[in-house]
């Protein structure tokens, strides 16, 4: 399944999709990791030195391999030029598998070894002094949304993205994209106000969405939350004497994280395992294909001189596919 952890700058979001990832590893689960957020800290997170996290293939750099590797034979897709971020697969398209191997993982990510697992990490890449004035960070946030577009998966099957904080996902059709988003909200007016501006977005588009009190201290805080978000609010986490070790480089074995927050994390997959299970394929793919036929009256027509419109699959369905068995492969 596909979860996305937003909420505003500070808030513990990149702390709490680490915990869970940590949460998912130790429990065998298949786990792709996607550090979306401008600031790139889910490696360090996840325990990686600077060097290390430095390191890590940026997706953005290989935005061209993965388009190739993508479009495969699909016939509506006349060249990778033609693909923009929202471009929908369709029959003869390359899908992705979490457990495969393949170019895109070849190219992007690479295995973490956690205390009682291991997971792979991808990462957008950073915004650069070089991309000022050239680029926005959603060029870079699109090669993700394009491999989520194309990507199968099955039980037990994970894909963690770290999302930029604030409601920048809604700038494309990303935010359908997912079985399950944790907003984690602190207790305050500002870490509240990101959490209304999701509600009001995702209205519309049947977004599975709980929120994830963060920073909580006490009754009052836990009564603001109760009051301010209602019943999207599914758990809260309050103070932690490992990730505070973890901040500091130095984290003790994971199973020794506080059975409090080990508690939250149980309630955060099992109400992601509940979304996916009401997953419906169909919405699904008529969402990316919305998407894609705005993005391409809006700018992608004119930027890539094709029409794009032509390169929806009426007939195809995302997830009309076995989970695990890799799309035919061209000659």
């Amino acid at each position: 399944m596909k979860i996305a952890f937003v909420g505003k700058g500070g808030s513990g979001k990149t702390t709490l999709s680490s915990l869970f990832i940590r949460y998912l590893a130790a429990q065998q689960a298949h786990v792709i990791a996607v550090d979306a957020d401008i600031n790139q800290h889910l490696g360090a997170a996840l325990g990686l030195d600077e060097q290390e996290a430095a390191a890590l293939p940026a997706m953005g750099a290989h935005l061209q391999l993965i388009k190739e590797y993508l479009r495969g034979t699909n016939p509506r897709i006349t060249s990778a030029e033609t693909m923009i971020k929202t471009t929908p697969p369709g029959e003869g398209s390359r899908l992705l598998r979490v457990r495969e191997n393949n170019p895109v993982y070849d190219a992007c990510a690479r295995t973490v070894r956690l205390d009682d697992g291991q997971i792979r990490l991808m990462a957008t890449g950073p915004f650069t002094e070089s991309d000022l004035g050239v680029a926005c960070y959603h060029s870079k946030v699109g090669a993700v949304e394009l491999c989520l577009n194309h990507l199968v998966d099955g039980p037990d099957e994970y894909v963690v993205v770290d999302m930029t904080a604030g409601s920048d996902s809604f700038a494309s059709g990303m935010f359908t994209r997912f079985d399950m988003t944790f907003l984690v909200a602190e207790p305050t007016r500002k870490g509240v106000s990101v959490y209304r501006q999701y509600k009001e977005y995702a209205r519309d588009f049947g977004v599975s969405l709980r929120v994830v009190g963060n920073k909580v201290q006490g009754p009052d805080d836990l009564e603001f939350l109760r009051d301010e978000v209602g019943d999207d609010l599914l758990v809260t986490v309050g103070h932690s004497d490992w990730v505070r070790s973890m901040e500091k480089g130095r984290p003790p074995r994971f199973t020794r994280l506080e059975e409090p927050n080990r508690a939250a994390l149980r309630t955060l997959r099992r109400s992601a395992d509940a979304s996916c299970a009401r997953r419906d394929w169909v919405r699904y793919t008529r969402q990316m294909v919305h998407f894609h036929l705005k993005n391409a009256e809006s700018w992608g027509n004119a930027k890539t001189g094709a029409d794009l419109a032509a390169q929806v699959d009426p007939d195809f369905v995302l997830g009309g596919q076995t989970a695990g068995v890799s799309a035919p492969q061209p000659a």
